[in-house]
């Protein structure tokens, strides 16, 4: 890929989740102009994360416009394959809930479906399929320099949940290192994005099933089983892949820059 070419690529990455960026520090005004029309908080907060992902669809078109606008955000790809495989990965956050932690017995409906499935798809459909995505497979940037500005966004948005020194450096670094994990499984599971949706999701389903903590910080046994829970994916994944007779797409030759694209 000419250089130029990958200029132009980062340029229109970079200005279109600036966009994007910019009206979703206006998120909450946002979905109360909506819920005042539609009279449903649900409704309107997933209004909201489409009406702020405008520039995003906008520039996924731009950048490739030859391409289907899913397949360019990893979403034509088959679901079935990935949720076994989310459900396998998580399995042992759900066993180290049920043992370890109580059932959440105050569950609200939407909030619950707003902080797992609305979340878990918006966040990884901006930032793994766009910023991420974009910036890795139609560029020569390889993985390290294409995940890091989306990882320490997206870790410095999860910001919120402390006040705490300890607790805000302990939150960035758990949401950072999320942030590298989803990616890698997308790339892995060849830009199929309903591998990280789903995996996401269902994180965030056991954290938010059981009284395990308020923040993404946790302790030290949901960090366990939240760790076992990345471990599993991650061997899966590469057994799978040697079974397969497959490479893993993310290695020395594309940690930095990909050369010959």
């Amino acid at each position: 890929m000419k250089s130029s070419q990958t200029f132009k690529t980062v340029l229109l990455v970079l200005l279109s989740f600036a966009a994007y960026h910019y009206f979703f520090l206006n998120f909450k005004p946002i979905k109360i102009g909506l819920d005042k029309i539609t009279q449903q908080g649900l409704i309107s907060y997933v209004l909201t994360y489409l009406i702020i992902g405008i520039p995003i669809f906008t520039g996924t078109f731009f950048i490739n416009k030859t391409t289907c606008f899913f397949r360019n955000l990893g979403l034509s790809l088959d679901v079935l394959p990935a949720i076994w495989t989310s459900l396998l990965f998580s399995t042992p956050m759900f066993v180290g809930g049920l043992i370890f932690f109580k059932f959440n017995q105050q569950i609200d409906i939407e909030n619950l479906i707003a902080g797992t499935i609305i979340a878990g798809f918006m966040e990884e459909l901006y930032f793994r399929g766009f910023l991420f995505g974009q910036l890795f497979r139609k560029t020569n940037l390889g993985f390290i320099p294409s995940i890091l500005l989306g990882a320490l966004i997206f870790a410095s948005g999860h910001l919120y949940q402390s006040q705490i020194i300890s607790e805000l450096i302990g939150i960035f670094l758990i949401t950072f290192s999320g942030a590298i994990f989803f990616a890698w499984l997308y790339v892995e599971w060849d830009y199929n994005l309903w591998v990280p949706i789903f995996t996401h999701t269902l994180m965030n389903l056991s954290w938010n099933l059981f009284e395990v903590d308020s923040s993404a910080l946790g302790d030290f046994k949901a960090n366990a089983f939240r760790g076992m829970t990345i471990l599993t994916a991650i061997l899966f994944t590469v057994l799978y892949k040697r079974k397969k007779g497959l490479k893993l797409r993310v290695n020395r030759q594309t940690l930095v820059l990909k050369k010959g694209i």
